[in-house]
């Protein structure tokens, strides 16, 4: 493995994307919508860094991967949310932007739930992968087209526990 971000560089922009978050929403509740499994340990991060008094959080499982280090193509919804998000102002939280095709999905997915405001914030994009053209407002770091572990971000189910990001040779 090959560090591609420290944990110093993952945590500072953790807290430049809150900043940025806080800035927009500042004086408005908002509910975060973390990605599983892979965005847990980013939204963990990011929430707590949030300056906004109101935060509400819910999840949702979303399968495009399965234990393959490419996507599928194929996307299910495994999980869903809890709340209704109607007229709420939503925060989708994901680990990863690649294809873009499980964000699409999601996106509309969402929208016909009536939100407020729905926004996207991902720790990484790799956008030279993008298949779909999908809005991002907030990006953690740009990504290049490697197999990538860490910070929540797994191969078959394991390395999510490091505190940086790596790139691995492809299985």
């Amino acid at each position: 493995m090959n560090v591609l971000f420290t944990e110093e560089q993952v945590q500072q922009r953790v807290k430049e994307l809150a900043k940025a978050i806080s800035k927009d929403f500042d004086g408005q509740p908002l509910h975060c919508i973390g990605v599983l499994k892979g965005a847990f340990v980013f939204m963990a991060d990011l929430i707590r860094h949030l300056e906004l008094d109101e935060i509400t959080c819910d999840f949702l499982t979303i399968s495009s991967y399965g234990d393959l280090t490419k996507s599928s193509g194929v996307v299910k919804l495994v999980t869903d949310l809890t709340v209704p998000i109607e007229g709420r102002n939503v925060l989708i939280i994901e680990d990863i932007v690649d294809t873009g095709l499980t964000l699409k999905y999601l996106l509309e997915n969402l929208e016909t739930r009536n939100p407020k405001t729905m926004k996207v914030c991902t720790f990484l994009h790799k956008q030279a992968a993008e298949q779909e053209n999908v809005q991002v407002d907030y990006t953690g770091f740009v990504c290049p087209l490697k197999f990538v572990v860490g910070y929540g971000l797994d191969d078959a189910q394991t390395l999510r526990n490091l505190p940086f990001v790596a790139t691995k040779e492809e299985n």
